[in-house]
């Protein structure tokens, strides 16, 4: 049994049949109203629509971030990972996971979590598989500290994340690398929807004019940069390429954020090198559940294997050309250069 299934169906199992029918009619209303969004054309092989906050996403999951809007009640103790798309969700969400459950699955003789599901059936996305498919589960249910991630912007979350004191945890990437894995992994999507391959050169006009699934990514990233800066407390701010320079320095980091630092003892026992090594990413590649199993992305259903692709810093060098380099730098350069310490 899947560990998403394992968390949910507690949660949908307790609804009765009039709260079922309730939650489709408002996912029924809801998705007739994005559909009067304007449709904009993408490199995404999913029609994108522009929410009304002025980004653009699958009706899907604009659906889903709205009706977490409504219902998601944000608890103090909860922990949401937020990041723009392909910007090191999977191996954040595996070392979050393993972080906050290593005394539950120390000395385990069963399988950990981790080698038999994919992080994103262990770390759920609230837009995309908490709230779908007609469902509100009932998130009361679980015990704490709940776990979930978004990739939606600060502004569009749910009131009650911001509004609970509970912790975000960011992580943001090169905006170079980061159009680089948009673009293999939106070919992925493309070839399973029988569509032609997206051009590099479209992708990247499509990336800086911010035509993208989240839209912008400066614009995402600035919203989070600003509110780590406004309440340092509530909001950790991490990047993929300080990550893979100190793994062990920013586990450290992220621990003690989240209140579960690492003890002394744990340190010299070996706790920590277990879990970057659990999450290293030629590890969790070579698992089975990373290289046969499935995950569902709207109407979507993909391989696991496609968020595993090489996980290198400045592999943009293989494929940009000088003047798309120049071009993301210059527009990075504008968003970012009044903002001190926000560098990659």
């Amino acid at each position: 049994m899947a560990y998403s299934h394992q968390l949910l169906s507690p949660c949908l199992n307790s609804l009765t049949k009039e709260e079922e029918e309730s939650h489709r009619r408002t996912y029924q209303n809801l998705t007739q109203l994005v559909s009067t969004f304007p449709r904009v054309e993408a490199d995404d092989p999913r029609n994108l629509y522009r929410h009304r906050d002025g980004w653009y996403a699958p009706i899907h999951m604009i659906v889903g971030a709205m009706v977490a809007q409504q219902h998601f009640k944000a608890r103090p103790s909860d922990l949401i990972l937020a990041s723009y798309p392909k910007s090191g969700t999977t191996w954040l969400k595996a070392l979050l996971f393993a972080t906050v459950h290593r005394k539950s699955n120390a000395n385990s003789s069963t399988p950990h979590p981790l080698e038999t599901n994919s992080p994103h059936q262990c770390v759920l996305f609230l837009e995309s598989k908490v709230y779908t498919n007609d469902r509100i589960p009932n998130l009361d249910l679980l015990p704490s500290p709940r776990l979930f991630a978004t990739h939606v912007p600060f502004g569009s979350l749910p009131e009650s994340i911001p509004g609970s004191n509970c912790k975000i945890i960011y992580i943001g990437r090169e905006p170079k690398d980061n159009i680089i894995s948009w673009w293999h992994f939106i070919n992925k999507l493309r070839a399973e929807a029988n569509t032609e391959p997206s051009p590099l050169e479209d992708t990247v006009e499509l990336f800086c004019n911010g035509v993208r699934s989240l839209g912008s990514l400066w614009d995402h990233v600035l919203g989070y940069w600003k509110e780590h800066l406004q309440r340092p407390h509530q909001v950790l701010f991490l990047t993929y390429e300080r990550l893979s320079k100190d793994p062990r320095g920013n586990l450290k980091r992220l621990a003690d954020f989240i209140g579960c630092p690492f003890s002394a003892d744990e340190d010299k026992g070996g706790v920590l090198d277990e879990i970057l090594n659990l999450c290293e990413f030629k590890n969790l590649k070579s698992l089975a559940v990373n290289n046969s199993g499935t995950a569902q992305i709207g109407e979507l259903a993909i391989q696991n294997s496609v968020f595993f692709r090489r996980g290198e810093v400045k592999d943009w060098v293989n494929h940009l050309t000088p003047e798309m380099a120049r071009r993301i730098d210059e527009i990075t350069e504008n968003k970012f250069g009044d903002q001190a310490g926000l560098t990659f």
